[in-house]
Protein backbone atom coordinates (compact mmCIF):
# COMPACT_ATOMS: atom_id res chain seq x y z
CA UNK A 1 0.00 0.00 0.00
CA UNK A 2 2.87 2.60 0.99
CA UNK A 3 4.62 1.63 -2.30
CA UNK A 4 1.54 2.57 -4.11
CA UNK A 5 1.06 5.61 -2.59
CA UNK A 6 4.83 6.67 -3.30
CA UNK A 7 4.27 5.59 -7.07
CA UNK A 8 0.56 7.86 -7.50
CA UNK A 9 2.72 10.76 -5.52
CA UNK A 10 5.76 10.46 -8.18
CA UNK A 11 3.09 10.44 -11.10
CA UNK A 12 1.56 13.76 -9.41
CA UNK A 13 4.90 15.39 -8.96
CA UNK A 14 5.72 14.49 -12.51
CA UNK A 15 2.47 15.90 -13.66
CA UNK A 16 3.12 18.71 -11.85
CA UNK A 17 6.37 19.36 -13.88
CA UNK A 18 5.24 18.74 -17.13
CA UNK A 19 2.51 21.09 -16.44
CA UNK A 20 4.73 24.50 -15.17
CA UNK A 21 6.71 23.65 -17.82
CA UNK A 22 4.12 24.11 -20.71
CA UNK A 23 2.60 27.11 -18.75
CA UNK A 24 6.22 28.60 -19.06
CA UNK A 25 5.90 27.67 -22.43
CA UNK A 26 2.99 28.83 -23.33
CA UNK A 27 3.88 32.40 -21.73
CA UNK A 28 7.01 32.90 -22.81
CA UNK A 29 5.88 32.41 -26.78
CA UNK A 30 2.41 33.18 -27.38
CA UNK A 31 0.52 32.53 -30.95
CA UNK A 32 0.41 35.74 -33.34
CA UNK A 33 -2.81 36.88 -33.20
CA UNK A 34 -4.44 37.70 -37.16
CA UNK A 35 -6.09 40.62 -37.84
CA UNK A 36 -8.45 40.73 -40.74
CA UNK A 37 -9.34 45.20 -41.65
CA UNK A 38 -12.62 44.82 -43.72
CA UNK A 39 -14.36 46.99 -45.87
CA UNK A 40 -12.50 48.32 -48.82
CA UNK A 41 -9.87 46.59 -48.95
CA UNK A 42 -8.72 43.46 -46.84
CA UNK A 43 -5.67 43.54 -45.01
CA UNK A 44 -3.98 40.92 -42.85
CA UNK A 45 -1.43 41.70 -39.55
CA UNK A 46 0.10 39.53 -37.35
CA UNK A 47 0.52 41.05 -34.26
CA UNK A 48 3.65 39.38 -31.89
CA UNK A 49 2.78 39.51 -28.11
CA UNK A 50 -1.00 39.15 -28.00
CA UNK A 51 -2.88 35.77 -26.76
CA UNK A 52 -5.01 34.27 -28.85
CA UNK A 53 -8.01 32.10 -26.98
CA UNK A 54 -6.39 28.62 -27.29
CA UNK A 55 -3.38 30.23 -25.62
CA UNK A 56 -6.17 31.43 -23.10
CA UNK A 57 -7.05 27.85 -22.64
CA UNK A 58 -3.48 26.42 -22.28
CA UNK A 59 -3.05 28.83 -19.27
CA UNK A 60 -5.97 28.23 -17.99
CA UNK A 61 -5.65 24.77 -17.83
CA UNK A 62 -2.17 24.16 -17.22
CA UNK A 63 -2.81 26.75 -14.60
CA UNK A 64 -5.86 24.30 -13.07
CA UNK A 65 -3.44 21.29 -13.31
CA UNK A 66 -0.77 22.80 -11.30
CA UNK A 67 -2.91 23.90 -8.65
CA UNK A 68 -4.41 20.41 -8.13
CA UNK A 69 -0.92 18.84 -7.93
CA UNK A 70 0.15 21.14 -5.68
CA UNK A 71 -2.65 20.56 -2.92
CA UNK A 72 -2.59 16.99 -3.75
CA UNK A 73 1.37 16.99 -2.78
CA UNK A 74 1.06 19.11 -0.11
CA UNK A 75 -1.89 17.10 1.44
CA UNK A 76 0.14 14.07 1.33
CA UNK A 77 3.50 15.36 2.66
CA UNK A 78 0.99 16.69 5.66
CA UNK A 79 -0.85 13.82 6.09
CA UNK A 80 2.65 11.19 5.90
CA UNK A 81 4.39 13.94 8.82
CA UNK A 82 1.09 13.42 11.02
CA UNK A 83 0.92 9.78 11.56
CA UNK A 84 0.63 8.66 14.47
CA UNK A 85 3.14 5.88 15.56
CA UNK A 86 -0.02 3.65 16.43
CA UNK A 87 -0.47 3.30 12.85
CA UNK A 88 2.69 1.95 12.17
CA UNK A 89 2.79 -0.79 14.88
CA UNK A 90 1.47 -3.85 13.72
CA UNK A 91 0.10 -5.63 16.81
CA UNK A 92 -3.97 -4.75 16.67
CA UNK A 93 -5.41 -2.64 19.63
CA UNK A 94 -8.23 -3.11 21.67
CA UNK A 95 -8.81 0.63 22.90
CA UNK A 96 -6.90 3.52 22.27
CA UNK A 97 -5.47 6.33 25.01
CA UNK A 98 -5.97 9.43 23.16
CA UNK A 99 -3.31 11.96 23.87
CA UNK A 100 -4.07 15.57 23.20
CA UNK A 101 -6.11 16.43 20.10
CA UNK A 102 -3.54 18.05 17.73
CA UNK A 103 -1.42 17.69 14.69
CA UNK A 104 1.13 14.96 15.89
CA UNK A 105 -0.63 13.79 18.89
CA UNK A 106 0.65 9.62 19.91
CA UNK A 107 -1.78 7.41 21.13
CA UNK A 108 -0.61 4.53 23.21
CA UNK A 109 -2.73 1.56 23.64
CA UNK A 110 -3.57 0.34 27.56
CA UNK A 111 -2.66 -2.93 26.27
CA UNK A 112 0.90 -1.57 25.79
CA UNK A 113 1.10 0.52 28.80
CA UNK A 114 0.05 -3.07 30.84
CA UNK A 115 2.84 -5.00 29.34
CA UNK A 116 5.19 -2.29 30.01
CA UNK A 117 4.31 -2.08 34.13
CA UNK A 118 4.62 -5.99 33.54
CA UNK A 119 7.92 -6.21 32.53
CA UNK A 120 9.23 -3.47 34.69
CA UNK A 121 10.74 -6.32 36.81
CA UNK A 122 12.69 -7.67 33.95
CA UNK A 123 13.64 -4.29 32.03
CA UNK A 124 14.80 -2.17 35.54
CA UNK A 125 17.71 -4.34 35.93
CA UNK A 126 19.37 -3.27 32.39
CA UNK A 127 19.03 -0.13 32.93
CA UNK A 128 21.18 2.42 34.77
CA UNK A 129 19.74 4.22 37.41
CA UNK A 130 19.25 7.76 35.26
CA UNK A 131 17.23 5.20 32.75
CA UNK A 132 15.52 3.87 35.31
CA UNK A 133 14.31 7.62 35.99
CA UNK A 134 13.35 8.53 33.02
CA UNK A 135 11.85 5.71 32.24
CA UNK A 136 10.02 5.66 35.54
CA UNK A 137 8.48 9.15 34.68
CA UNK A 138 7.27 8.04 31.19
CA UNK A 139 5.08 5.18 33.12
CA UNK A 140 3.70 6.92 35.45
CA UNK A 141 2.85 9.95 32.75
CA UNK A 142 0.55 7.03 31.01
CA UNK A 143 3.40 6.46 28.31
CA UNK A 144 3.25 9.76 26.93
CA UNK A 145 5.48 13.00 28.32
CA UNK A 146 7.83 15.77 26.74
CA UNK A 147 11.14 15.59 27.05
CA UNK A 148 11.26 19.15 28.78
CA UNK A 149 8.97 18.08 31.31
CA UNK A 150 11.21 14.78 31.95
CA UNK A 151 13.75 17.27 32.28
CA UNK A 152 12.06 18.97 34.85
CA UNK A 153 10.74 16.51 36.67
CA UNK A 154 13.98 14.18 37.43
CA UNK A 155 17.09 15.88 38.91
CA UNK A 156 18.92 15.32 35.68
CA UNK A 157 20.06 17.68 32.94
CA UNK A 158 18.81 18.24 29.40
CA UNK A 159 21.89 16.61 28.00
CA UNK A 160 21.72 13.45 30.40
CA UNK A 161 18.07 13.46 29.48
CA UNK A 162 18.99 13.23 25.87
CA UNK A 163 21.75 10.70 26.13
CA UNK A 164 19.69 8.68 28.43
CA UNK A 165 16.65 8.69 26.12
CA UNK A 166 19.24 7.80 22.81
CA UNK A 167 20.16 4.89 24.79
CA UNK A 168 16.33 3.99 25.34
CA UNK A 169 15.58 4.36 22.47
CA UNK A 170 18.38 1.95 21.29
CA UNK A 171 16.94 -0.33 23.63
CA UNK A 172 13.91 0.16 21.56
CA UNK A 173 11.82 0.75 24.69
CA UNK A 174 10.79 4.38 23.85
CA UNK A 175 10.77 6.79 20.61
CA UNK A 176 10.38 10.29 20.61
CA UNK A 177 8.81 12.48 17.78
CA UNK A 178 9.17 16.28 17.36
CA UNK A 179 6.13 17.87 18.27
CA UNK A 180 6.29 21.86 17.49
CA UNK A 181 9.55 23.38 19.28
CA UNK A 182 10.21 20.59 21.79
CA UNK A 183 10.04 16.17 21.68
CA UNK A 184 7.84 13.82 22.54
CA UNK A 185 8.52 10.93 24.29
CA UNK A 186 6.31 7.98 24.07
CA UNK A 187 6.71 3.84 25.11
CA UNK A 188 7.18 1.31 21.83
Amino acid sequence: MKTRLRLGSRLVAATLVVAAFLLCLQLLHPSPVVVSVSGSSSETTRLPGFFAYRDVGVVLVTSFVLGACSTYLFLDWRAETERSPAEDDAEPTSKQLEVEDEPGSVTISDELLERRHREWDTIAPKLSQAERDIYEQILDADGVLEQRLIVAQTDHSKATVSRKLDRLEGKDLVERRRRGMGKVVFLR
